[in-house]
């Protein structure tokens, strides 16, 4: 499962077609679920019905979105990325999201297996390896 915190207005908003195209590519054993934030500069400002529509209309997103949500560290981050990066909870990561497009790989097990920052492409030599990996 690749997990990502996104916004529609974000010099990584492009990342959606590569993420698209990953999940076409492997989507017999990845789950990609987007997480639209707006905690970097106003970047989602966005309703969940927009989000998903612009998703759909621009990048034809078939993963699924989650409703809009926070995922800095704070008293009201979404609680999977609360587990994500806190050490306590997932066994070694402390990394919040750096900006928009932070990607967290969880293997079938539920472990946390891999960070990526947002200048990784989904497409990335490093995104395929550990996918093909966590996929064996």
């Amino acid at each position: 499962m690749l997990l990502v915190n996104t916004a529609s207005d974000c010099g990584y908003t492009a990342q959606y077609k590569e993420l698209q195209q990953l999940f076409d590519r492997h989507k017999n054993y990845l789950l990609i679920i987007s997480f639209p934030a707006n905690d970097f500069k106003e970047q989602e400002m966005l309703t969940n019905e927009e989000i998903a529509s612009f998703c759909k209309s621009n990048f034809n997103i078939t993963f699924p979105l989650a409703r809009k949500s926070v995922v800095v560290k704070n008293n009201r981050q979404n609680n999977v990325f609360a587990w994500l990066t806190h050490k306590d909870l997932n066994g070694w990561n402390e990394q919040p999201p750096q900006w928009n497009f932070s990607k967290y790989l969880v293997n079938e097990n539920g472990l946390l297996t891999h960070y990526f920052s947002p200048s990784v492409s989904p497409l990335s030599k490093s995104i395929k390896q550990a996918v093909n990996k966590n996929s064996l």
